[in-house]
């Protein structure tokens, strides 16, 4: 195996290598005993099917918040965990080269957390690419061409607005209305308007929706009634979701707004008849793009693959060196 490339976000670990792509697509949880946090008990889909139903003296832990390391003991043992399952068969002393994306406002510290976990996971020259560059690049974007292009990066904790142009940073916002915070707004609203109880992965498949459901429609969830305690179904139109979720969407649109802002008039034209690009998971959410074009009037592009071309980006740096060093702070 040449070498890893790692989305490490708050809701999903994305993994690819340059021989086989994506060789891993997973949720950012992992399960341990209360009493032995080091080890890793399962991870991902495994550690995430048991969120809401752990047993006595198991709790589940999310190794990253906002993108960045809060816990390293916790953050060792999940990349740890990972490395070993996309490359079971490492030979003695044969550790894979790595590329791990990294929010683009992240501060020094957590940049350098990030390489000592990277480390000590069992990687080697392990280099760090923002979020929104990797994504760029992963997308089909060459991110060194003299172009300013502008990234809409949505993620688990943080929601970031980047515009790069020849291996350079032109204008940075984020904010914390993001996945987590928008799955909780929905939980609030059922909770406050329907009265009505829901899971936590329950909120989150509402929130972005199925293929088989478009908007107009309606669909089920199923929960517990907040006055009786018993358990009760809700029938929810999906236009109704995307009203519940303006609110805290609007707080990515204003720092979207203070991003445009920053850049140069030049920039700007690119911008506009380029248009804006959305990645991670939250560019699934239930009417973000119309929301988007209405507000700017100018296109807006979903990535075909949107939880997964900020690993693909990170993969293909291994083999563009210039990439990472362009964009290393």
């Amino acid at each position: 195996m040449g070498g890893l490339g790692i989305d490490f976000g708050t809701a999903n670990t994305v993994v690819g290598t340059t021989e086989e792509g994506i060789v891993l697509n997973e949720p950012s949880f992992m399960l341990v005993r209360t009493k032995e946090p080091s080890r890793a008990l399962a991870i991902g889909k495994d550690a995430r099917d048991l969120v809401g139903r752990t047993p006595v003296g198991i709790t589940s832990v999310r190794p990253m918040k906002d993108g960045v390391v809060v816990d390293l003991e916790s953050a060792r043992a999940y990349l740890s965990a990972v490395v070993k399952r996309v490359n079971p068969r490492r030979r003695f002393g044969l550790r894979p080269k790595g590329v791990i994306s990294v929010p683009a406002g992240a501060t020094p510290l957590e940049r350098r957390a990030l390489l000592e976990v990277g480390h000590e996971a069992g990687m080697r020259k392990v280099g760090l690419i923002p979020e929104p560059v990797a994504g760029a690049f992963g997308c089909g974007i060459n991110p060194l061409e003299a172009r300013a292009h502008l990234i809409v990066d949505i993620g688990g904790g943080t929601s970031e607005i980047t515009a790069f142009c020849f291996g350079g940073m032109l204008s940075h916002r984020s904010c914390r209305q993001a996945g987590d915070e928008l799955t909780n707004a929905l939980y609030q609203y059922l909770r406050s308007e329907h009265k009505i109880i829901v899971g936590q992965l329950t909120a989150e498949r509402a929130k972005v929706g199925s293929p088989d459901v478009t908007e107009g429609e309606s669909l089920v969830l199923e929960g517990r009634d907040a006055v009786t305690g018993r358990a009760r179904l809700v029938t929810l139109e999906t236009d109704e979701i995307v009203e519940a979720l303006k609110p805290t969407t609007a707080g990515i649109v204003q720092t979207l707004t203070a991003c445009l802002e920053d850049l140069p008039a030049q920039a700007v034209g690119d911008v506009m008849s380029e248009g804006l690009l959305v990645i991670g998971g939250g560019s699934m959410l239930r009417g973000l793009a119309p929301l988007l074009e209405s507000s700017f009037g100018f296109p807006v592009k979903t990535a075909e693959r949107p939880l997964t071309c900020v690993a693909e980006g990170a993969t293909a740096c291994l083999e563009h060196p210039e990439v990472i060093a362009a964009y290393s702070i």
